[in-house]
This record gives C-alpha cells, structure tokens and sequence, in this order.
C-alpha cells in the first residue's frame, strides 16, 4: 500500500465508528465565532503570500520538529510576514493534533487552515468547531460526490475550502465543486516524490478567479519566485519552515523584496 493509501484507510476505518449524530455537530459549529477569512487573506496581498506550517512529522522523513511549540511557532510566523497558517492535526501519521490548531490560532491573528484528511461531513464539522477557518480537501482522496457535498457543507458552515489537486482531472472536479482556492501539490501522495514542474503546468489551467497556491517542496527564495512568475498567489511551506533556525528569515526570503 501506498502512504495515502495506508492514510486514507486509517481515516476511513475511524469515520466509519464515529457515532456521533452530525445534527449536532452542525449545530454546535452554526454557534462558533466568525472565521477570519483565509482566502481574503491572501487574495488581498499584492506579492506572494506565504501560508506557514506547524507540522511535527512526515511519514516520509519522519520527525521534523516532533517538539515544537505551536504558539512560539505561530507568533513567530506572524511577525515574520506570513498570511495565514496551516495545522497538521492528524496525530498518528503526522503527530499533529487539534490542541496545536487551537493553541496556534489563539497565539496570533492569522487565519488558519486545518490541514488533515477529510473523509466525512463529520470532518468538515469538526474543523469548523475547533477553529478552523479553512478546510482542506484532498482530490485524490475523495470521490467526486464527496468533493462536491464536503465543499457545500463547509461554504455553508462559513469555512474557506483549499482543494488540493495534482492534475487536470482533478481541476475538473475542484471547479466542479464550486473551488475558488486551489492548490497544486508538487508532491506525489502515491510515490511522495517531489515533481516541481507539476505547478508550473498546472498554474495556466486554473481559471484567474481562483486564488492558486503552490504546495510541498518549496525549498527557499528562488522556488517562490519561480512559483510566483508562473502565476501562483500563494506557497504553504511547511518542511524548509520547521526545520529552520531562523523561520521569521526563512518566510522573508520566501516573500522576497516588496
């Protein structure tokens, strides 16, 4: 089995046991404060936004920063230049957890993306209460009527929705869906593998309506510049960002000269 496939069934097996009624779980997010608008966030910057990540661990490389302290970490990124945030809460394959999206977002004033496999409308749910004000949607982990229904319940719910998707196939079901942040993710989900024409070509297929952001293997300044010029609004940097002694200078370097 592939690492998304070893992910998705593990997703899978514990939606399948959630019991809990979605009634009230859409209750309890209808009376949760209002989001701080992640896609305006970075749709309103002139240059390249950055989209800082907390992330402890990878299945692929294994701890990163398995220590860190997500509101040291958030704050840090604010003051360094960063639009928004992203959260790895999956605890099992990335060590993540819905404590560090919460201690994050409360540690500055950025909006903050729930970055972790979305499988069920309890998912989409769960992202909403726990302060979330974007939701990610994987295209090569759902169905197209789940890509469609996910993304109407989270619209619905007031959350913004980033839609991953690696190739043209999948736009057509991102736009579908009704998708105006798109991410193109540089890395395989099957091979983990790092492809860095794969934005390149994709950045002319998205429609101009939609806020492009590039993900995974941006390495430093010339990766987001390169990105940048090929029509990207935004990169999620995650790796280069956590691993690095100086973040605030990393996402510096990744903005570039105004």
């Amino acid at each position: 089995m592939t690492y998304l496939d070893r992910i998705l069934e593990r997703h899978r097996q514990v939606a399948a046991a959630d019991r809990r009624s979605l009634d009230r779980l859409l209750e309890e997010a209808s009376t949760v404060a209002a989001t701080r608008g992640f896609r305006r966030a970075l749709a309103d910057r002139p240059s390249l936004s950055v989209i800082s990540e907390i992330k402890r661990r990878s299945p692929s490389k294994g701890d990163l920063n398995p220590g860190l302290d997500p509101a040291a970490l958030a704050a840090t990124y604010a003051r360094g230049g960063a639009a928004c945030l992203s959260v790895l809460t999956d605890e099992e394959h990335f060590g993540g957890s819905v404590d560090d999206l919460r201690v994050a977002r409360a540690a500055c004033s950025l909006p903050v993306l729930r970055k972790d496999f979305t499988v069920s409308e309890l998912d989409v749910a769960d992202a909403r209460i726990m302060g979330a004000d974007c939701l990610l949607l994987i295209a090569a982990a759902l169905d197209r009527s789940e890509m469609v229904a996910f993304h109407a319940l989270a619209v619905e719910l007031g959350l913004d929705v980033l839609v991953e998707i690696h190739d043209e196939g999948e736009l057509e079901v991102a736009l579908e869906a009704g998708a105006d942040l798109i991410g193109v993710n540089q890395r395989d989900l099957v091979t983990f593998e790092v492809d860095h024409e794969r934005a390149e070509r994709m950045a002319g297929r998205i429609p101009d309506h939609a806020v492009k952001v590039a993900e995974s293997g941006v390495r430093d300044g010339a990766d987001a510049r390169r990105l940048a010029a090929a029509g990207y609004d935004a990169v999620l940097v995650g790796e280069t960002l956590v691993t690095s002694g100086d973040p605030a200078g990393a996402i510096a370097e990744l903005i570039g000269p105004d």
